[in-house]
């Protein structure tokens, strides 16, 4: 009895260790996490996402040989790889909103609406635009099973990068730069309808004070840019946010391209 007793301690030693470790992991996703991670977010609850994402987690977690993990120096090393991996794949979602974000201030910008500024999801201020985008885009992912998918992500980054390991450095460098670019370029698709309209309207008010010297184009073009600029954001959101969310859920499918990883 006392053997199968030292077994079963031995056991769930191990299953602490292990299991400290796959929530240092989530614990580093869920810090940037969309949605989940939000700095609205109370701290409580995201303590609480991010333990009963453990515990969905876990089980199905390929774990190497832990022989030697006992050793302080050796956990340390293992925590430390387990942060980055994390903090690697929770910033690859993050971009995701960041496009949204950049995508609201361009489309603010073109139609005059930068100066007014709402609520944000984050710490920092941004145009009301990007707010409402941003706000939408959260609650579409949201409504759309985000919690599966996140699940579902969660472990296939063990699969790109194995339990205890570092990612490679010419792969974050790659990807890095990779999801940067796809940030900024798949904020200016969404933006282009209100770069298209900014340009079409300055070009006219260009074409109206060369004809009309003396009528004041910026006042009476003002009011149009802004009431424009509304109802192609009313227009154009749906859009904006399904070709959003559908790239977002192709990335939750495949991190990082991973058939090339």
């Amino acid at each position: 009895m006392i053997l199968g007793l030292a077994e079963l301690i031995a056991l769930v030693d191990g299953w602490i260790l292990v299991g400290s470790l796959v929530f240092i992991r989530i614990g580093a996703v869920m810090a940037v996490l969309p949605v989940f991670g939000e700095q609205s977010v109370p701290m409580r609850v995201r303590l609480a996402l991010t333990f009963a994402f453990v515990v969905v987690v876990f089980p199905a977690v390929p774990v190497a040989d832990m022989s030697g993990a006992e050793s302080l120096l050796t956990w340390l090393r293992l925590a430390l790889a387990e942060a980055m991996t994390g903090l690697l794949f929770g910033l690859g979602l993050r971009f995701f909103i960041l496009a949204l974000q950049i995508a609201g201030t361009i489309a603010a910008q073109s139609t005059s609406l930068s100066q007014i500024f709402g609520g944000s999801a984050g710490s920092d201020p941004q145009p009301a635009m990007g707010h409402v985008l941003t706000v939408a885009g959260l609650a579409l992912i949201a409504m759309f099973g985000l919690h599966v998918k996140a699940a579902e992500y969660l472990l296939s980054s063990y699969t790109l990068v194995p339990f205890g390991e570092f990612p490679r450095p010419s792969i974050v460098a790659d990807a890095g730069v990779a999801e940067v670019g796809r940030a900024f370029s798949l904020a200016f698709v969404l933006a282009a309808p209100f770069l298209i309209a900014s340009l079409m309207y300055n070009v006219t008010l260009g074409v109206i004070n060369r004809a009309m010297p003396q009528l004041m184009v910026a006042f009476v073009g003002a009011p149009a840019i802004t009431a424009g600029g509304l109802i192609l954001l009313l227009l154009a959101a749906p859009a904006m946010l399904s070709a959003w969310v559908e790239i977002f859920g192709a990335f939750l499918d495949n991190p990082f391209g991973a058939a090339g990883q």
